[in-house]
């Protein structure tokens, strides 16, 4: 039940007909585990605590650093030098006492995904690394997690939903990550964001839309992502979807499947 604080707190998303008073308890009641409390985390964390979202956990080994503030609007000046978990945590707090934030200062590996990712409702990967997004990826399949995840370049970004574990309307199974993205670009022809910079301002528009999705996700209003790649082309400001489907020859779900544990992570 919600309180009266949260009654006040939420009325505008109470009013809207697809949450309502049910919606709103929805969110109180989920958890999601954040990967990444950077340029997609940052966002993220303030907007699903400021809707409300019961129990919110965070997975990150860094540190604040000046360079940073250009985009990961959860940190501050003053943070610098702190873990951002740490960092995170205090904002939460003073943005929403009703979230309960759990903080997880480790990297994601082989050994731990699964009982990390295990523990939360939905997760959603703010990772900067291709090694991060398929561990995450196959961990969310193996665990049967919905997952949410959006990448960044330095105008351009790309979010979708995975719900592989599951089937759609048709009876069909959902794609993975890998029917999406079948291998990760060999070493070093992706430049990381330290070479090749990013535009702040679009890590706050894909962290925002990566939260709505999540919303979405847990209310259960409108068409998701599952399915869909939704691109977006911050020189232009336009906005495409990409549509894609199962793969059969991909190693999760397909005819065949190949990875039925983390081992290949290790």
């Amino acid at each position: 039940m919600l309180s009266a604080d949260e009654l006040e707190r939420y009325a505008r998303h109470i009013v809207l007909r697809e949450v309502g008073g049910p919606g709103q308890n929805a969110l109180k009641k989920a958890s999601v585990l954040v990967i990444g409390a950077g340029g997609l985390g940052a966002p993220v964390l303030m907007y699903l605590a400021a809707a409300g979202v019961g129990r919110l956990g965070v997975i990150d080994d860094d540190i604040v650093s000046l360079s940073n503030l250009q985009r990961q609007i959860i940190h501050t000046t003053s943070d610098i030098g702190k873990r951002k978990v740490d960092s995170a945590a205090t904002q939460i707090h003073a943005l929403n006492p009703h979230v309960t934030f759990e903080a997880h200062p480790t990297r994601l590996t082989a050994d731990n995904a699964m009982a990390l990712i295990g523990n939360y409702d939905l997760v959603l990967d703010g990772s900067d690394n291709f090694e991060t997004r398929y561990l995450v990826a196959d961990a969310c399949f193996l665990a049967k997690r919905p997952l949410i995840t959006a990448a960044l370049g330095q105008f351009d970004g790309s979010l979708t939903t995975i719900r592989a574990h599951e089937k759609n309307a048709d009876g069909v199974l959902n794609p993975t990550y890998r029917c999406l993205f079948p291998e990760a670009p060999p070493p070093g022809t992706v430049p990381a964001c330290a070479e090749a910079g990013v535009m702040g301002a679009l890590a706050g528009i894909l962290g925002s839309m990566m939260a709505l999705e999540a919303i979405r996700e847990i209310v259960g209003f409108g068409e998701g992502l599952v399915g869909r790649l939704l691109m977006v082309d911050a020189r232009a400001m336009r906005f495409e979807t990409l549509r894609y489907a199962r793969d059969p020859q991909n190693p999760l779900n397909g005819d065949t499947p190949g990875i039925t544990d983390l081992s290949g992570h290790r």
